[in-house]
């Protein structure tokens, strides 16, 4: 599929999505759309995603209109409410005739323009975090598959969970290994081309969601890789956390952090605790359910420029763990495949 991603204003440090389609997913990317930047290339800010130019707005590809299938929104502000800004882009998109593809959970299905827009052009509007409405509340039996679960879990939001999910079963796949990935928010779910978006479950069926996604791939594979969602001392996102947690029965953790970060992200009031004590803190609340232990640790060290400082970070992160650690997308993962597989 030929896609166009709206990233405005926000590209590349705060386009989780966009980056990790551009990375992982099997997408031809034709533009990326940032007002910011526009005139350059994805390249000149991310040198190791698929290469795409960056325009202004969806009518400066009108001469490509009729070979991209899809507008692809590819940021998602907290809270997932769609910006008003966004709207003629979305609208002209609609009147090439694309699809458009969406993460928020704003859901442009319920638009009124844009389905009416849709109907008239024969295009899709796709809410990918629009949850299956048949979901119950766990059995606490993900426990019983075959394979080995594996979930990643945060000290916040946005540091690398996604990625280091992604980057794990990739390499457990190259070395040989049957390995899945569980894909539990928006842009796991546009990779992988399926999965349920635990932030819009409710409540008492989160958990259950994430077992029903466990016992449905379990038993085909040896390995799971869990995206892991939020953080267990996130004031807004621990519930996420915690169903992921608890639905899941994970029998290894991987904790991921981003190097120098002290504060949660939109939440500056509230200060991170130390690296000990998220550990304690996912092991435990884990216990009761099922026993998981953090093995390893996964460091986002992309603030930093030079290599020997990322190196330096790593392994300061690792003692603070007392597990191996890595930053995946720098270093590699053979060192966390190690302790996990």
């Amino acid at each position: 599929m030929r896609v166009a991603i709206l990233a405005h204003e926000k590209f590349p440090d705060r386009a989780k999505t966009a980056l990790g389609v551009l990375r992982y997913a099997d997408h031809d990317v034709v533009a990326v759309l940032d007002r910011d930047t526009a005139g350059r290339r994805v390249s000149a800010f991310v040198s190791d995603v698929q290469d795409a130019p960056i325009v202004a707005e969806t009518s400066d590809l009108e001469a490509e209109a009729d070979e991209i299938d899809a507008l692809l929104i590819g940021i998602a502000p907290i809270g997932g409410g769609f910006d008003e800004s966004w709207r003629d882009d979305v609208r002209t998109a609609l009147e090439y005739g694309w699809d458009v593809i969406s993460g928020l959970h704003y859901f442009l299905a319920d638009d009124e323009e844009f389905a009416r827009l849709a109907a008239e052009r024969g295009c899709e509007l796709r809410d990918v975090r629009n949850p299956p409405d048949d979901l119950t509340v766990a059995d606490g039996v993900a426990d019983a598959v075959d394979a080995e679960v594996i979930l990643t879990v945060g000290t916040d939001c946005s540091v690398g969970k996604m990625t280091t999910t992604m980057e794990l079963a990739r390499a457990a796949r190259a070395a040989g290994h049957d390995a899945a990935v569980i894909p539990t928010g928006q842009t796991g779910i546009l990779i992988e081309g399926w999965g349920t978006p635990i932030d819009r479950v409710v409540s008492d069926f989160a958990a259950g969601a994430v077992e029903e996604m466990i016992l449905e791939k379990g038993d085909d594979h040896d390995y799971l890789f869990v995206e892991g969602q939020g953080s267990i001392v996130h004031p807004a996102y621990s519930p996420v956390t915690l169903g992921i947690l608890h639905g899941s029965m994970a029998d290894e953790l991987v904790l991921c952090h981003e190097a120098g970060r002290d504060l949660l992200h939109g939440y500056e009031s509230f200060a991170l605790p130390s690296i000990p004590t998220y550990v304690d803190l996912y092991e435990s609340v884990a216990a009761p359910v099922a026993e998981a232990e953090v093995v390893a640790g996964a460091l986002n060290t992309a603030g930093l420029e030079r290599d020997a400082a990322a190196r330096d970070a790593v392994d300061d992160y690792a003692d603070a763990l007392g597990a191996p650690a890595t930053d995946v997308l720098r270093f590699g993962t053979d060192d966390l495949l190690a302790a996990l597989l």
